[in-house]
């Protein structure tokens, strides 16, 4: 991180993280004065559509970076198949031997393996891990992470706890300063494979949440599905697409945060657009920290010009419904200069308000777009020279325009010309120098030395010594001056360094060209920049040393692979059901579930949406469950939701640790980060896992057993994928159960956005039916995708179609899975009480012995049929993702 004077004194600057998804870009972030640059190779990152970097590409660009004191951090953030984790483990050890300064991990079996194998290459905690709480954070620290970059849904606020909670850990925190926003809670989002089997997990995302819906709502039948369906009115077509991030207004708080890094989001976006935000927030970091005032109007211009869809202050900065989500438009804005205030239709021209000191220029791109009727914007390129008086802007347009119209510039030569400029000829304030203290020496023979102090941020501080093999020669006329050779060594202008403390100590006079002086400034600082790459790269030492643990494990795997050939089957496949509602549990307990999975209502006093979530108490709708399953003689487990905030857990957690005796077996979470404060907490609970840990390989498996009775494998996971994975963890001795979902709507989204809240009078005008009202969002093929918001005003989505494995049942059996669960939240009494009836029908076929197919199992598959709910699908069981 760089250094202030005015602030190293209390703690180092943020530092400056930029995104580079090609070569390309990674040059312009190095020039725009990144402390460190985040990028990928062609495989294992989560932005598998950006050019991204060969293996070469990779360590030239590490290489290129170390000489100029920048760090390189490479992203291994995707969920990892049980087929690919060797080649990962040879990625990691290749990377470690290069000098990758850190790997951003998704995956927590890879984080294992990459301590076992690679223990001295730091791991970062993508965002993908999902962490958004203190017990989040120290659980990432005990895995082995130095650093942890935190959910984008968090405020500051949250952030100085967590901070001030996980202080001893000494791990850092990361959070997004500018870019694009996810709707969905990163990591969680199923949406994009759901729809057309693309991956966010696996650095496929189609970005559907970009893409047009219209919200509707319905009546609702006895089994949850929507009868009488209606729109909604409204203007706005994109209910799922957020504005772009951007701090810059509110870096002096930032900078005084306890984050260690400000990460830039584009790995998908052009050099030009680096170079400018890059640039931007350099600039504006460097200004806060040396007291100066920033430059907002001009730095706010340059960034909406780079690339924006509406800017906002995000979560983190308190910033809910239309201040953070754009709903009108998912696409690029551009800045905006003024608002239409008449048309002539004679000259066929427009008198624009400015609001904005630019003005277009010819050649620029405009966009002309009303907010009331955005369908009817159009745009084009300028090829005219604007007339400025009076505040308003005058320019001749190529069809009518209705007053009220705003004005966007899109493009702008001028704008790109300087974008490229910063990467080909970089501003020197941006620049990251090495400060070297230097010392010239000239003995009494001529001969030559020149000692440096170089003080590196990321190789620490070294000595650089070099001597020509020539000497000097006796001058006869115009001796070599002290001044000169300082004027002359201190040239560094082209070069990473800066030589601040000069001395020259020098015996007699003597002669050199300047072309020669020249000549040993150029390999003295080049011996001082392979010094600082040869310093980052690890010891030959530590890097044999990982070989050969890599050879070991190599060896381990295949022999225990080969043992595990005959894993055992478990008798017989347990039901469970999962609910939220007192209706639902009793409809699962009458159709004869074996454990119930309940998750009630929550809702903390500072909601700002209580009025739309009308429930119990939720200790009392747990003491209501745990007697309904005692008196029927079904195990009882309390199910956490997805997201687990800090105030969820301080509402939570000391009720559990009364340690009141509810008849719970248990508790299911749905991520590691609820596990750790669960595990300090309420030490006697057991603990079970759910779908939102995202179990992707016999490693992460193998991880997870110390912690949960059982684990819920992965939606995404083919039925050859989920075989391998089993056969793998039983290799290892590892007893832990496995469950899977076989039935119900997928969530495929959650966020902390409230997607009814512009509905909010309809909402509570029938909170108070008999049957809960339907709402959902529609896509322009008709597909309804359901939508509920819990009691803290967040947002879960889920797929138009039910997941139905029942035909699957035998083989799930067959290949090792202990569990299967169906998903009623949402749902009726009526559905969970039929569906439920109907699973266990089937499981007792299979118990009885039928193999796969069965016409039983067709037979109760299309009873299935008339309870769901848009239709079945078998999701990825057989085909698995698309790749």
């Amino acid at each position: 991180m760089r250094q202030h004077p005015e602030i190293q004194k209390k703690r180092p600057l943020p530092e400056l993280l930029a995104p580079a998804g090609s070569p390309e870009a990674f040059h312009a972030a190095v020039a725009a004065g990144a402390d460190a640059v985040y990028l990928s190779g062609k495989r294992f990152g989560a932005r598998k559509f950006a050019t991204n970097f060969t293996d070469d590409e990779l360590k030239e660009a590490i290489d290129f970076a170390h000489r100029r004191d920048v760090r390189v951090y490479v992203t291994i953030n995707t969920l990892i198949h049980d087929r690919e984790l060797d080649d990962v483990l040879e990625h990691l050890l290749w990377l470690y031997s290069i000098g990758t300064d850190a790997v951003l991990i998704q995956d927590i079996g890879i984080a294992a393996l990459a301590r076992k194998i690679v223990p001295l290459l730091p791991l970062h905690a993508s965002t993908q891990m999902t962490i958004h709480s203190a017990a989040g954070v120290e659980w990432a620290a005990e895995q082995g992470f130095s650093r942890v970059v935190l959910a984008r849904e968090l405020t500051i606020e949250e952030i100085e706890e967590i901070s001030q909670a996980t202080a001893e850990s000494g791990i850092g925190l990361e959070v997004f300063a500018h870019g694009a926003l996810c709707y969905c809670y990163s990591g969680q989002c199923l949406l994009s494979s759901v729809i057309g089997g693309r991956s966010g997990n696996r650095g496929m995302c189609a970005q559907p949440c970009r893409k047009p819906y219209s919200m509707i709502t319905a009546d609702t039948d006895n089994y949850g599905r929507p009868s009488g369906i209606r729109e909604l009115p409204s203007t706005d077509h994109y209910p799922l697409s957020p504005k772009d991030l951007c701090t810059y207004e509110k870096l002096p708080s930032l900078l005084k945060s306890p984050v260690v890094s400000l990460k830039i989001e584009g790995r998908m976006k052009s050099p030009e657009y680096v170079s400018i935000v890059v640039s931007t927030y350099r600039k504006a970091i460097d200004s806060v920290a040396d007291g100066k005032a920033l430059n907002v109007t001009d730095d706010l211009q340059d960034l909406g010009l780079a690339f924006n869809r509406g800017l906002t202050l995000g979560y983190l900065f308190g910033k809910h419904g239309t201040d953070l989500m754009g709903r009108d438009a998912p696409d690029n804005r551009g800045f905006c200069i003024g608002v239409v205030n008449r048309y002539d239709e004679k000259s066929k021209s427009v008198k624009i308000r400015t609001t904005q000191s630019i003005i277009p220029q010819r050649g620029d791109g405009l966009l002309f777009r009303h907010k009331k009727n955005p369908s009817h914007e159009f745009g084009f390129s300028l090829n005219s020279i604007p007339v400025e008086k009076d505040g308003e802007i005058s320019l001749r347009v190529p069809q009518p325009v209705e007053p009220g119209t705003g004005v966007f510039i899109t493009s702008s030569p001028a704008f790109e010309q300087r974008a490229r400029r910063i990467i080909t000829h970089p501003t020197p304030g941006l620049r990251h120098p090495v400060l070297v203290d230097a010392d010239v020496t000239i003995d009494a023979l001529g001969r030559l030395e020149i000692k440096g102090l170089v003080h590196s941020r990321i190789a620490g501080k070294f000595q650089v010594t070099y001597s020509p093999d020539f000497n000097l020669e006796p001058a006869l006329t115009h001796p070599l001056t002290p001044e000169q050779i300082e004027l002359h060594v201190k040239k560094s202008k082209d070069t990473p360094f800066t030589i601040s403390n000069f001395t020259v100590h020098s015996e007699g006079n003597w002669f050199l060209t300047i072309a020669r002086l020249n000549y040993v400034r150029r390999e003295f600082l080049k011996i001082a920049e392979d010094m600082i790459v040869a310093r980052v790269r690890p010891a030959q030492e530590n890097k044999d040393q990982s070989s050969c643990r890599w050879n070991e494990h190599k060896m381990h795997g295949v022999s225990k692979s080969l043992a595990a050939r005959n894993s055992s089957t478990p008798a017989r496949l347990a039901l469970g059901v999962y609910a939220d509602s007192i209706e639902g549990v009793q409809g699962a307990l009458e159709g004869g579930c074996d454990f119930i999975c309940f998750e009630p209502v929550f809702v903390p006093g500072t909601s700002t949406c209580r009025k739309i979530s009308v429930h119990s108490s939720f200790e009392a709708q747990i003491a209501t469950v745990s007697a309904m399953c005692n008196d029927a003689g079904v195990r009882f487990v309390l199910k956490f939701p997805r997201i687990t905030r800090n105030n969820y857990l301080k509402g939570v957690l000391p009720f559990l640790s009364k340690g009141t005796d509810l008849n719970i077996s248990g508790v299911l979470v749905e991520n590691y980060g609820t596990a750790h404060a669960l595990m300090q907490a309420t030490p006697h609970i057991g603990l079970f896992g759910s779908g939102g840990l995202n179990i992707y390989n016999h490693q992460s498996v193998y991880q997870s057993a110390p912690i949960f009775r059982s684990v819920t494998l992965s939606p995404e996971l083919s039925r050859d994928e989920m075989e391998l994975l089993i056969r793998r963890v039983r290799s290892q001795g590892c007893l832990t159960s496995f469950s899977l979902i076989v039935q119900g709507n997928s969530e495929a989204m959650v966020s902390e956005d409230c997607i009814l809240q512009p509905w909010e009078k309809e909402v509570q005008k029938n909170k108070d039916r008999h049957h809960p009202r339907f709402y959902g969002i529609r896509d322009s093929t008709g597909h309804i995708f359901p939508v509920r918001v819990d009691g803290e005003c967040r947002s879960h989505i889920f797929n138009s179609s039910e997941l139905c494995l029942i035909d699957h049942l035998p083989s799930l059996l067959q290949m090792g899975i202990n569990e299967v669960i169906i998903d009623t939240r949402g749902r009726t009494t009526g559905y969970a009480r039929d569906m439920t009836g109907i699973y266990a029908k089937a499981i007792a076929l299979v118990h009885d012995g039928i193999k796969t197919p069965d016409k039983r199992l067709e037979l109760l598959k299309d009873i299935v049929k008339l309870y769901a709910l848009g239709g079945i699908t078998a999701g990825h069981y057989i085909r698995g993702l698309k790749e």
